[in-house]
């Protein structure tokens, strides 16, 4: 099933507060360029920006790298921790929609189950708000579902790496031939884990030294042709002819891009203990985003939303649509409030990250 919305991916499946010494930094670079990336899309749409960085398929990749790490100890004690602080964040933002659609006359069903536990998606009506702010659970769900398999994935990746790495592309692109119908709560999880998935694995894979032990020159050979490879089929079924049609509609080219590109990043990356000296200016905005990830993903499409409403009752005021149209017409403001509005939901709803994890709540853990 095409998704139109895109994710971050955090910390530690869900994301944790840096610590001294203790975290690889150009990962944490990598998941804020992530999430701004996100933002950036979501408000304005550009086709090309998941092709000059696939977020998604970045997120879940670092993410696999941690879950692959944790799973040193037993896997039940790594589910059950990744489970509680995943969920935590999600139940405030359920119980501020909930209460907003019952207000509009909702009435709860047995699928309300799911906005507790997201192992598919939850209800929603149909009105903007309401799918602004349910349209980030598709995320959840995915990686939900990665962390519960995650044991059985690491096993299978340690005896056949390669074929393990290569089966979500594969189940991807025999997916889209049709061959097989199945129900829309099944299909849209498959199709999240067959786009994702490669990424996931291919961040265990780095984890467990699978791709140390290939020759340098391997991984910056072939890269570029699974790349191709994903904009081939893109343009195969329709992106750029179609321009309602982006790479997200397009389930086994984003699966081909992202994998490619995610090998490349995963491949060069440096290991920074500590920032390079041009990026410790950026520390705190960094630390922010990584310690907050959960909550700036689940809430930036309603702040783009109010963003977009409450800049666009500005054209009521005719000395400025008179006198200043293309500074109405910018997406540049909206950008600059719509993370405005989400510095306010880190303050009211990010403590929610911390108390999932155990640790003592914050307002604004940018490691000052």
């Amino acid at each position: 099933m095409p998704r139109t919305a895109e994710a971050p991916s955090q910390g530690e499946a869900v994301s944790i507060a840096p610590r001294q010494g203790g975290r690889d930094r150009y990962f944490d670079l990598l998941r804020a360029l992530a999430l701004f990336r996100v933002v950036l899309y979501h408000l304005v749409g550009w086709a090309w920006l998941p092709l000059v960085f696939p977020s998604m398929g970045v997120m879940f990749a670092l993410a696999g790298t941690l879950m692959a790490r944790s799973l040193k100890r037993p896997g039940l004690q790594v589910i059950r921790g990744r489970v509680r602080r995943l969920l935590p964040p999600m139940w405030v933002l359920g119980a501020v929609c909930i209460t907003g659609m019952v207000v509009h006359g909702w009435r709860p069903g047995p699928s309300v189950v799911f906005w507790i536990l997201p192992l598919s998606d939850p209800p929603f009506l149909a009105a903007e708000w309401s799918g602004d702010m349910a349209e980030p659970l598709w995320y959840l769900r995915a990686y939900l579902w990665f962390v519960l398999l995650s044991p059985l994935l690491l096993r299978c990746l340690r005896r056949l790496p390669w074929p393990t790495l290569l089966a979500p592309v594969a189940l991807s692109a025999f997916l889209s031939f049709g061959y097989l119908s199945l129900p829309e709560r099944i299909d849209s999880a498959l199709t999240d884990f067959t786009t994702f998935g490669a990424c996931w694995i291919l961040g265990m894979a780095r984890e467990q030294g699978i791709l140390r032990r290939l020759p340098r020159y391997v991984i910056p050979s072939v890269a570029p042709f699974v790349m191709l490879a994903g904009l081939w089929w893109a343009v195969r079924h329709g992106f750029g002819a179609e321009p309602e049609l982006e790479l997200d509609g397009i389930p086994t080219a984003q699966a081909l891009w992202s994998l490619g590109a995610v090998f490349l990043l995963l491949h060069f990356s440096p290991s920074w203990q500590t920032w390079p000296p041009r990026l410790r200016r950026w520390d705190g905005v960094i630390t922010l985003l990584n310690s907050r990830a959960v909550t700036v993903y689940l809430w930036h499409n309603v702040c783009i939303f109010i963003a977009a409403m409450t800049w666009d009752r500005l054209w009521e005021i005719e000395v400025l649509g008179d006198n200043v149209p293309w500074l109405l017409e910018s997406w540049v403001p909206v950008l600059i409030l719509a993370w405005a509005l989400i510095a306010v939901c880190i303050l009211l709803f990010g403590s929610a990250e911390d108390l999932a994890a155990k640790r003592r709540p914050r307002l604004w853990p940018n490691g000052a």
